[in-house]
């Protein structure tokens, strides 16, 4: 498809005699490009990304030249095939998640996708923008110490070693690793491998909180490298880097970018039920990349990869620390929810709340949903003040919630499943009430159980399912973590 500009806008070739060409065909050969010269930092904004036009803060005029001299290409956002349409940028098919409108850009009745909406309408006259060139002088590393002097355990020594080899040969690892084994330090020697190397690295995971987190930790160990930070509303958005630190959604920008693809959390949701943001990642990825998976609780899917040898994997069953992992406690608390309709909690849940914040004990509090929190959450003001707090994904408080939790402000912090990763503070404890709800499945339930005992001056947290009867994920929970505290024990992981 032939672009031009009209009214300061770029829109298809309509023009009767207009030449039905493809793309690739207007753009000079890569040693023609020499002979023009080209604008660095619409290089720089541009390379290794996908971007509908309106993303780009650079002149139309500036795109348009870029484009005729071959350092921009243009391709299809939306097109149609035998079987319906499909959306290049989220590799959408299913025909109820695309409209058609008369659109004033074509002239003509256009269709776009819904799936993708929140990053910007991509329809069938929208194209995909992507650099056409070599790759910009700011991702080659001229500096890339890696400013960590901390000890691996063993099997964290065994793991980063494997991380090492895969990024070096450019294969696909999974790091299956319990909560609170130290995934993060057990990348910073391939990370720093391949930045050495002058490959892009990019860390995806499906939480911000996650990325928030990781975001700090990186750029002190990776002082001189330029690290970009990418989520919804971030101050970062546009920005490129050698070492990209993104949730999962944001890789829908990116082509063909990353030599090296991070995706932690592998299970989580949203990533691991959208197979939007799946192909997201396959579409970040260089053809050549080599992707490493991180998990505390790999799904079926990749369990049976491993098996049969598709996926090669390395296990840490311990923590960095060399202690068991707490194994939850059930107990039964009987028909709680009745008892909110009073305006009651459970006894045994008070008293297990007031036993460990009068030892002075910060609190995890995991319910099931926002309407249940938003209760739980002020009854226990109404005993303990200002030190509770509840947060959910729809907070627009969220972060700053967590923050004071961390820093000790607040010393109940009552949440649904949002926070079940990727947040550590030391010396919770963590509850669950209403364990038995559908939301806490088996990888849930290990994941939360997880927040308690991650630090080496606590590591024997206390884990509480308070429950109206027991399931089969409950269950399932306590013995994957009892089947990896055995497996530790074995291989000679603890007590290290």
């Amino acid at each position: 498809m032939l672009f031009h500009l009209q009214n300061n806008i770029l829109k298809p070739s309509t023009k009767p005699d207009a030449k039905r060409i493809s793309e690739f065909e207007t753009i000079p050969h890569p040693t023609e490009q020499q002979k023009f010269p080209f604008n660095k930092e619409l290089q720089y904004y541009l390379f290794g990304k996908r971007l509908l036009p309106d993303e780009l803060p650079f002149p139309i005029e500036m795109v348009q030249e870029h484009y005729q001299t071959g350092y921009i290409i243009f391709s299809k956002g939306v097109q149609q095939s035998k079987t319906g349409y499909v959306c290049n940028r989220c590799g959408n098919k299913e025909s109820h998640l695309f409209f058609t409108f008369a659109c004033a850009r074509c002239l003509k009745q256009c269709t776009y996708c819904r799936k993708c909406i929140m990053m910007g309408r991509v329809s069938e006259c929208t194209p995909l923008l992507s650099w056409n060139g070599a790759q910009p002088e700011q991702f080659v590393n001229k500096e890339t110490n890696l400013a960590w002097e901390g000890t691996l355990s063993k099997g964290q020594q065994l793991a980063s070693n494997q991380v090492v080899q895969a990024i070096n040969h450019q294969r696909s690892l999974l790091v299956w690793a319990v909560c609170g084994a130290g995934k993060t330090e057990v990348l910073f020697a391939g990370i720093h491998t391949a930045l050495t190397n002058g490959k892009r690295v990019c860390i995806a995971t499906p939480r911000t909180d996650v990325v928030l987190e990781l975001s700090p930790r990186l750029k002190k160990v990776f002082p001189a490298v330029d690290i970009a930070t990418l989520y919804g509303g971030s101050e970062d958005r546009g920005k490129n880097a050698p070492l990209t630190i993104s949730t999962t959604h944001q890789l829908l920008r990116y082509y063909e970018a990353f030599d090296t693809l991070i995706i932690d959390e592998v299970d989580a949701f949203p990533y691991s039920l959208d197979e939007t943001l799946e192909y997201a990642a396959s579409q970040a990825r260089k053809r050549t990349a080599s992707t490493i998976y991180l998990s505390a609780t790999p799904s079926a899917k990749m369990q049976a990869q491993v098996k049969v040898n598709k996926l090669q994997a390395v296990t840490i069953s311990a923590r960095y620390h060399g202690k068991m992992l707490p194994v939850p406690t059930f107990e039964w608390c009987g028909n709680w929810e009745k008892k909110l309709q009073k305006n009651k909690l459970p006894r045994n849940l008070l008293l297990w709340i007031k036993q460990h914040h009068e030892n002075g004990r910060p609190i995890f509090l995991f319910v099931p949903k926002i309407v249940r929190l938003e209760k739980v959450t002020s009854l226990l003001q109404k005993e303990y003040g200002d030190i509770v707090a509840g947060v959910h994904a729809k907070d627009k408080e969220r972060k700053e919630k967590v923050e004071s939790f961390r820093k000790g402000t607040i010393r109940i912090l009552v949440t649904t499943t949002i926070l079940e990763r990727g947040v550590t503070v030391e010396n919770v404890q963590v509850g669950v009430l209403g364990a038995e709800g559908t939301i806490f499945t088996e990888s849930a339930l290990v994941q939360i159980a997880g927040r308690a005992g991650r630090s080496s001056t606590y590591s024997n947290g206390d884990v509480r399912f308070f429950h109206y009867g027991k399931t089969n994920e409950m269950v399932a929970a306590k013995n994957h973590i009892r089947r990896m505290n055995y497996r530790a024990k074995q291989g000679g992981f603890l007590g290290e």
